[in-house]
C-alpha cells in the first residue's frame, strides 16, 4: 500500500515482533518466564486501597523511588523508575544511540535489544552462542575493540541460561570503557549475582532490573535502570515525566517489604528445576544448565509436535527453534514442583 507519508526507513526494514496477546487465560503459563505462583498477597491489598482520587491524578513517584531506592542499596539519584524493562532499554538507546552507532548483542538472547537498536537505526553487531550455549569470547572482544555505543548483555541470558561471573564482566567493562555495557539482571534473584554496587566506579555500567519475575507484576510494567548519578540525570531528561502509572507504584512498595514472598518463589523454582533436570534425564531430553527461572531444552525434530501436544493439555511453552536455525529448541518456565510433575506427565505422553 502506498502511504500518504513516508515511513522511516528503519522501521519498514524491521521485522515485527509477535508475542502472543491473547488464548493464554486458565492455561499453565511456562512459556513466558513469569511468576508461576503470581504475585503477593501484600501486593493484592495494596491495590485494593487505591483511592478514587489516586487513580485519577498524575502518579507521584518520589517517595516509592527512595524507599524502592534504600531496598536495593543505591541512592536514588542512581535509580530511575521506567514501564518495564522496555521503556528502560528504549531510554539507553534513546539517551545513547545516534542513527548509523553500532549496538552489540550475543544471540539468542531477548528480542526487544535488537528492537530499540534497529528502530533507532543503529547498526547491529551480533555475536553468537554455539551449540553447547558458550559465550562467544573471540568475537564479543573483536567488536568491543571497535567501541560500539551500546552492549546489551543479560546476566543471565535468555534462553540459554549461562550466567557470566564477576570477572568476564570486569573483563567487559575493561575492554572498551567507550561502550556503554547494560548488564539486563531480569534473573538476578534466581542467579545471585548482582553488579550494582559497580555503578559508582564504572561510568560505562548500567544495570536493569524487573519486577515482573520474582515479584510477579509482569501486568503491572515495572521496571529500574541503576547507573551513575551523572548519567543518571542525563537519561532522566529522556525520560517522559510520568513513565509509572501508580497501581505499579503501589504494587512496587509492597512487593519489596514481602521479602519472604520472593524467598518462596526462589525456593519453588529451584525445586522445580531439579524435578525437571531428573524428569528429562529419565526422558533422555537434553536440557541446558541455567541460573535463570527457565531451562533451554533440545527436542530436536519433535518439538513443534511436542509444543502442539502439550498446548492441548493446557500446557503452554516456548518454541525457540528459529533462533537456533529451526533446530528444535525449547524454553520452558520453571513453576512450582506440583506444576513440574504435571508437565512431566503429559511431556512422557506426547514423547
Amino acid at each position: 500500500m502506498k502511504m500518504a507519508v513516508p515511513v522511516r526507513r528503519a522501521v519498514e526494514r524491521m521485522r515485527a515482533y509477535h508475542p502472543p496477546l491473547e488464548g493464554r487465560t486458565n492455561k499453565l503459563r511456562l512459556d513466558f518466564n513469569e511468576n508461576p505462583i503470581g504475585c503477593s498477597p501484600a501486593v493484592r491489598r495494596a491495590l485494593a486501597k487505591l483511592s478514587s482520587a489516586s487513580i485519577s491524578s498524575y502518579p507521584e513517584q518520589e517517595t516509592v523511588r527512595r524507599r524502592i531506592a534504600r531496598h536495593f542499596g543505591v541512592q536514588p539519584q542512581e535509580l530511575l523508575l521506567t514501564n518495564g524493562t522496555d521503556e528502560a532499554l528504549s531510554l539507553v538507546v534513546n539517551t545513547f544511540v545516534e542513527s548509523g552507532d553500532r549496538v552489540l548483542l550475543v544471540e539468542p538472547t531477548y528480542a526487544m535489544y535488537r528492537f530499540y537498536s534497529e528502530l533507532a537505526d543503529a547498526k547491529v553487531a551480533s555475536a553468537r552462542y554455539d551449540a553447547e550455549m558458550r559465550f562467544p569470547w573471540d568475537e564479543v572482544l573483536t567488536v568491543l575493540k571497535t567501541a560500539p555505543r551500546v552492549f546489551f548483555l543479560p546476566n543471565p541470558n535468555s534462553p540459554t541460561g549461562n550466567l557470566l561471573a564477576p570477572e568476564e564482566l570486569r573483563r567487559i567493562l575493561r575492554a572498551s570503557p567507550r561502550t556503554m555495557a547494560v548488564i539486563d539482571e531480569a534473573y538476578f534473584e534466581f542467579s545471585g549475582l548482582t553488579v550494582i554496587p559497580w555503578i559508582r566506579r564504572y561510568r560505562n555500567l548500567i544495570v536493569t532490573r524487573t519486577f515482573s519475575k520474582t515479584a510477579g507484576l509482569a501486568g503491572l510494567r515495572l521496571g529500574c535502570i541503576f547507573v551513575h548519578r551523572e548519567l543518571a540525570a542525563i537519561m532522566r531528561k529522556a525520560q517522559s515525566p510520568y513513565p509509572v502509572n501508580v497501581a505499579a507504584l503501589a504494587a512496587a512498595e509492597a512487593a519489596i517489604g514481602d521479602r519472604q514472598f520472593i524467598a518462596t518463589t526462589v525456593r519453588e523454582v529451584r525445586r522445580g528445576r531439579q524435578e525437571l533436570e531428573r524428569g528429562l534425564a529419565r526422558l533422555c531430553v537434553r536440557c541446558f544448565p541455567s541460573a535463570g527461572n527457565f531451562v533451554l531444552v533440545h527436542f530436536g525434530a519433535r518439538a513443534k509436535k511436542v509444543v502442539a501436544a502439550l498446548e492441548r493439555k493446557g500446557i503452554l511453552l516456548r518454541d525457540r527453534s528459529s533462533d537456533f536455525g529451526g533446530e528444535g529448541y525449547v524454553r520452558i518456565t520453571l513453576g512450582t514442583l506440583a506444576q513440574t510433575k504435571r508437565l512431566l506427565r503429559e511431556l512422557e505422553k506426547a514423547l
